[in-house]
């Protein structure tokens, strides 16, 4: 499609959560992800079959394709309002399909299915190199089975996003006032004490995150802050990579 359009479809959207590089100068206006370095993913993903799990406007899935991945399969259920969002104002797979097109990948290297994660399976699925699980755990009521069930499906590596404790904890007394130090802890929120969403489930300590993939079947993992000192609950985030054989 020619630029024109393109730019009128994308403002057809009431709402994008992904910033996004299409041909011809034009980006979607998403804000995330807001410092994408910071999940180390690497550069050559050549030869992989990749799973993005909540793929939303599917940055990550597109970005897997670039970095040579043979193939891409995105899921997500649209369970996610960000607890501020009309049900009209996210368009499921119509964002992540106007993308994909304009892109040019087609639907075999890169699908899109409308999928649970805990009905992730390798009878469903097939196999996978690598899983991307970015922003979803602390959305999760059962964080270690969604892990499980992705560690089954996985044969090399994972990459988590996740919100962390190690700054915050509405329990301790907000921002600043979190669990530093390797505490293992991680809190449960039956309400919309985190972040005033009531999809916000559990959120870990950056360890306890660690640990939590390491139960899941990973033999090493590394975890690391996005930024040392959050200035803003935005920002207390945490990132880990799962190596699921060390041979």
């Amino acid at each position: 499609m020619d630029a024109e359009t393109l730019r009128q479809k994308i403002a057809g959207f009431p709402y994008w959560y992904h910033r996004i590089e299409l041909p011809g100068g034009i980006t979607t206006p998403g804000w995330a992800p807001m410092h994408k370095d910071s999940y180390r993913v690497p550069q050559d993903l050549a030869g992989q079959r990749i799973l993005d799990v909540g793929a939303w406007d599917g940055y990550w899935s597109f970005e897997a394709l670039k970095r040579g991945a043979r193939q891409v399969v995105a899921i997500d259920d649209f369970s996610d309002f960000l607890d501020t969002l009309k049900r009209t104002d996210r368009r499921e797979w119509e964002t992540f399909d106007l993308c994909r097109e304009a892109l040019g990948y087609d639907d075999t290297r890169c699908q899109r299915l409308t999928l649970s994660l805990y009905d992730v399976s390798e009878q469903r699925l097939g196999r996978f190199d690598t899983v991307f699980f970015f922003g979803a755990l602390y959305h999760l009521r059962h964080p270690l089975l969604a892990l499980d069930r992705l560690a089954a499906v996985c044969d090399r590596e994972i990459y988590v996003e996740s919100a962390i404790l190690d700054d915050f904890s509405p329990y301790c007394g907000g921002l600043g006032h979190g669990y530093p130090g390797g505490q293992m802890v991680v809190e449960f929120y039956p309400d919309k004490q985190y972040g005033n969403n009531a999809t916000n489930w559990w959120v870990p300590t950056l360890d306890c995150l660690a640990h939590m993939i390491r139960a899941s079947g990973f033999q090493k993992v590394e975890a690391w802050k996005l930024v040392q000192t959050p200035p803003e609950l935005s920002q207390c985030r945490g990132f880990a990579r799962g190596i699921k054989s060390l041979t």
